[in-house]
């Protein structure tokens, strides 16, 4: 397979490097530039911008006269003059190859960014902006580095490998901080792409199945999936699979479930690091941060508690989880649905409340146009969920007790949500105490329908009839998170239009599970129809199907696997 290195970064399983073009980003020039994806999104992790040379001339090849193709197995590049190649070989390596050119390796300094040479014949890149150190060795042509000093750091760092009497050249960059590398085994560049792409090969034959028309984009999702996951290191406790690798280079506590989802059946030991990674953070109040990578956890909002439903459906589909999984989970999973009745419930109602968009998921829906707190149905439905789901687990490791605790707060809770927001015709929200309705139309308050039959027959019937609704919600594409008629209906509106992965796995599964497999299917053929066009991107335009915002998102390739294989009609078994 090949993609678009425009759209989608070359980076391979398990490691922070990552190849990609960049430009427009404060004084950075435009180009191709190897980065690292350490630290999280508040930078872009660019390190060392990467040109074609002219042999002949020494100078650098116009990057319009070459041409790009980026597969698994690595980035090809050439030009009339040559060629080069790019492959990431392990954690933390990246390997280098021309043949009939050279490349140029360049940094322009800031903070205390510096080059130093080695004994060896190595030189160290000190790149105090991503907080790495990097050693370029040189295994054949000819190495040449420019690295003037400027009092504190190197102006600049020029970094040129030429090509050997046979043409060709070679380099290894290996990401290091504190001991330095040892000098590694060369091995050829074919060797070192055949065996990223035999990886890549078998993380793909065990990708759930879906029909031949989407066959690409199923390699696609496969791809992304398989090359967002970084490695264990500083506050990630475990191997995590990235929201993406070209800005959203964090986890976030609500998308690490659709991913966790998508690999259970194939990869469950995988799978369950991804559900466990935010509960190894959890604060001892039973509280989720709202995202975390290598570097840092940010405290300031949170996720929607989802994970009751997340644990419930990978039981359902795997006998992998058993007593060992259930005890690991079971007590943080009290806690932060504790932490819902206990630390957001400043009204004392017995019904928990969002203190911001942010801590929804849909940050800027219309349901908060008057800002916080703000109580919704949909949160509601996620902790009764959560609670039936703790019922269940608490009777697998025989706390009957317990079981029938959480069953009555789920019980209970359901009283309270139909009592507290449905009107006899539609639901509403309640801002700061006070009933909010007329402003806008969102489908966050058509969700509570993942509840299925566990709300009374008029209840269901009316959120259903909203969600058939052509051209309200559902478009040719999926579900509009805001009535595409709505006076604040944008198509690139974040959460006020645009369809969204995580909406669409919800309702189709609570469609299905309340026996509305037309719709969920006919939902789901849409959404992947446009995925397979559009690509995996973080969100859509919901009339055209245009792909939004970063382009090779974890959650939308996990999502559209999901809906490919067990929700669209006639999907491969």
């Amino acid at each position: 397979m090949v993609f678009d290195i425009k759209q989608v970064p070359y980076s391979r399983f398990g490691s922070f490097l990552v190849v990609s073009p960049l430009g427009g980003v404060g004084d950075l020039e435009q180009g191709l530039y190897i980065r690292t994806v350490q630290g999280g999104d508040l930078s872009h992790g660019a390190v060392l911008r990467v040109q074609l040379i002219d042999g002949g001339t020494g100078s650098a090849i116009d990057e319009a006269a070459t041409d790009m193709e980026a597969s698994p197995d690595g980035l090809f590049i050439s030009c009339q003059q040559g060629s080069a190649e790019i492959c990431v070989t392990g954690e933390r390596t990246l390997q280098l190859h021309a043949s009939g050119v050279g490349l140029r390796l360049s940094l322009t300094g800031g903070s205390y960014d510096y080059a130093s040479p080695m004994s060896d014949g190595r030189w160290e890149i000190n790149h105090f902006t991503t907080e790495s150190r990097f050693m370029l060795q040189c295994h054949s042509g000819g190495l040449r580095v420019d690295a003037p000093w400027s009092g504190t750091r190197c102006a600049y760092v020029l970094a040129e490998l030429a090509p050997g009497h046979d043409g060709t050249v070679d380099a290894t960059l290996e990401q290091f901080w504190t001991v330095r590398p040892p000098v590694r085994a060369f091995a050829p560049m074919a060797e070192r792409r055949a065996e990223a792409g035999a990886e890549f090969r078998e993380w793909l034959s065990k990708i759930l199945p879906v029909r031949a028309e989407w066959s690409e984009a199923r390699e696609l999702a496969a791809y992304i999936t398989w090359s967002c996951v970084v490695p264990k290191r500083g506050l990630l406790t475990r191997q995590a699979m990235y929201m993406s690798k070209n800005w959203m280079t964090n986890i976030w506590s609500w998308d690490h479930c659709f991913n966790a989802m998508a690999l259970i059946r194939s990869r469950p030991e995988l799978a369950w690091d991804q559900f466990m990674i935010f509960f190894d953070a959890q604060d001892a109040s039973g509280a989720l941060p709202d995202f975390i990578n290598d570097k840092y956890a940010l405290w300031n909002c949170c996720k929607p508690p989802i994970h009751g439903w997340t644990l419930r459906w990978m039981m359902e589909r795997t006998d992998w989880i058993g007593a060992e999984q259930l005890e690991e989970v079971y007590e943080p999973l009290s806690r932060w649905t504790r932490w819902w009745f206990e630390q957001r419930d400043d009204n004392g109602n017995g019904i928990p409340e969002y203190q911001h968009g942010n801590d929804c998921g849909w940050d800027n829906s219309t349901v908060f146009l008057h800002g916080g707190p703000v109580e919704t149905p949909e949160l509601c439905a996620f902790l009764i969920l959560q609670c039936e789901t703790l019922a269940l687990v608490a009777e697998r490791l025989g706390k009957p007790i317990e079981a029938d605790q959480w069953q009555m707060a789920a019980d209970a809770l359901l009283a309270r949500m139909l009592e507290r927001f449905w009107t006899g015709d539609r639901f509403v929200a309640y801002v700061r105490d006070e009933r909010h309705e007329g402003q806008g139309d969102s489908l966050l308050l058509y969700m509570p329908i993942i509840l299925g039959l566990r709300l009374p027959e008029d209840v269901f019937q009316t959120l259903l009839a909203g969600l058939r609704e052509e051209g309200r919600f559902l478009t040719e594409n999926g579900f509009a998170t805001e009535n595409v008629a709505s006076d604040y209906y944008s198509p690139d509106g974040y959460w006020r239009g645009p369809i969204w992965a995580p909406v669409m796995m919800l309702l189709a599964d609570g469609l299905a599970s309340a026996g509305e497999t037309e719709l969920a299917s006919l939902a789901a053929e849409r959404f992947c129809r446009m995925a397979g066009k559009s690509g995996m991107a973080e969100n859509f335009d919901a009339l055209t199907g245009e792909g939004l915002r970063d382009r090779a998102f974890t959650w939308t390739s996990s999502v559209f696997l999901m809906l490919a294989s067990e929700y669209a009609p006639t999907a491969a078994q």
